[in-house]
């Protein structure tokens, strides 16, 4: 235990890290938590099924990326330094995401705007993929071997809690303005907003010191000249990567965004559940979920982190479908009696982006369970009653429950697999590869597989099938290897 510190300074070292790591996830997930909007404003109009599928396309790029981000800011990592890195891969997603706010819908320069947006969203993904291997690693490196999971599963929390402060900035913003305002310019808020947080952080990080074991390894010149050869090159390091990756990180990415994204996209897309209802249900559902990720990173000190991780990816697999089923019940409207009694059509005018007025008519069905349909030309708003709304919480709560096992222990689990001169390098590649690649392509192909068959569930085909493939590898050939000397 020679690399922790006094407690006074582990928990400023976490909150340090875990205030940008969160900004950083804020960033990266304002974009998918206003998917819907963004297709509308950045893409052609004429199809809107096809707009919405190259927005999360969009999304997922900045995903695919990450990989590419870990090998570039990991190398930097591994040869300059933990803290100076992440600095700059705080400012890079800060500022991407604060451009995707000023940039002009298509309405306005056409096909420029999805070609900006892509640009920006490859730099955040960039980012991101420098930024939570530097963070994990600067948290591990401080703490106590026999606390490590404990220890970095307050970062652990801030993806989960950066999707949580998103849906609750959107959601404020749109409750203090007229849908139509929202939907015309509120919705850039969110984005622009992150420049102050990202100044917060940043004078926040800038205060902390290098991590004590990076320090004495540059001292004594131990640090790695070429730490992309060493990571993989080295034929004993490159199998520990793919065993991460397959073993661990693959089945993670995909229950980590089964958990979270797509069931928000089910919810708004699927059973068109009203912008803010949907909102709040998952914002709810995490936040109950979130301390459970200090319990189980706290729980893989005592008994390992392998057997949390793969009990987590197994009881996803099993269970997704019939949450998804239970959740699509509830949004069926052919399952409800309609009071056709209260049937009435609504007509009334709003002002478009360019500023024409639009005569708009909603056609509303009314049911006996409380849920209220509201259709107009080109979209459907389903508002739920106040105990639909309670089991959709509890169904995406168990989802989150799922999330927390197998993300609670990775950081920790991945810092203990690799050596000190090559660990930012070697674990941000098999992290990023799993969410990035695997969990970040789950909301663009479950979209694409349920367009393709018509079937509500067919998109969970691929979160199960990765996760059962991830449990086998990880049986087999994961090594747990809590509390060892860093």
């Amino acid at each position: 235990m020679k690399n922790s510190l006094p407690s006074q300074n582990i928990w400023q070292v976490i909150m340090a890290s875990s205030a940008g790591t969160l900004i950083e996830w804020y960033d990266f997930y304002i974009f998918g938590s206003l998917s819907a909007i963004i297709a509308e404003k950045f893409f052609p109009p004429s199809n809107p099924q096809l707009a919405y599928i190259a927005t999360l396309a969009t999304f997922a790029v900045g995903f695919i990326v990450r990989p590419f981000g870990a090998i570039v800011f990991g190398r930097l990592g591994d040869m300059v330094g933990r803290k100076y890195t992440f600095l700059l891969t705080l400012l890079i997603m800060g500022g991407s995401t604060f451009a995707i706010g000023l940039i002009p819908s298509y309405h306005t320069i056409g096909i420029l705007a999805p070609i900006l947006v892509l640009i920006l969203r490859l730099a955040q993904g960039l980012a991101l993929g420098g930024e939570y291997g530097g963070a994990a690693t600067y948290v591990a490196e401080h703490s106590p071997d026999n606390r490590r999971g404990y220890y970095t599963s307050f970062i652990q929390t801030t993806a989960t809690l950066g999707l949580f402060v998103s849906l609750g900035v959107i959601l404020v913003t749109r409750m203090l303005m007229t849908p139509d305002d929202f939907n015309n310019y509120g919705w850039r808020i969110p984005f622009l907003l992150s420049v102050l947080l990202v100044i917060m952080s940043y004078y926040i990080r800038i205060r902390l010191h290098e991590s004590p074991l990076f320090a004495q390894m540059k001292k004594e010149g131990k640090t790695s000249t070429n730490p992309i050869k060493e990571s993989f090159a080295n034929k004993e390091n490159l199998k520990l990567v793919m065993i991460a990756l397959f073993g661990a990180a693959m089945g993670q990415g995909v229950v980590w965004y089964t958990g979270q994204f797509y069931a928000l996209s089910f919810l708004q897309k699927t059973m068109n559940i009203e912008f803010v209802q949907s909102n709040i249900i998952i914002a709810i559902a995490l936040l109950l979920g979130t301390p459970f990720f200090i319990y189980f990173g706290s729980l893989s000190d005592r008994i390992g982190r392998k057997k949390i991780m793969l009990t987590g990816m197994l009881l996803a697999a099993l269970a997704y479908y019939p949450i998804y089923k239970a959740m699509d019940n509830i949004g069926n409207v052919q399952l409800k009696q309609e009071q056709t009694e209260l049937f009435r059509i609504e007509s009334n005018s709003a002002k478009s982006e360019s500023g024409e007025l639009v005569l708009k008519t909603t056609r509303v069905h009314s049911y006996t369970d409380g849920s209220i349909l509201k259709e107009t030309a080109d979209k459907k708003e389903l508002t739920v009653s106040r105990m639909n709304i309670l089991w959709l919480v509890i169904l995406i709560f168990i989802q989150v429950l799922f999330v927390t096992m197998v993300y609670a222990p990775i950081a920790a689990f991945l810092v203990e697999l690799f050596p000190t001169r090559i660990r930012y390098t070697s674990m941000s590649l098999p992290y990023h590869i799993g969410n990035g690649v695997f969990g970040g392509l789950l909301p663009t192909i479950s979209t694409i597989l349920v367009t393709n068959t018509g079937n509500h569930l067919a998109g969970l085909i691929y979160p199960i099938g990765i996760a059962v493939i991830c449990f086998v590898v990880g049986i087999i050939y994961l090594k747990d290897k809590r509390g060892i000397p860093l």
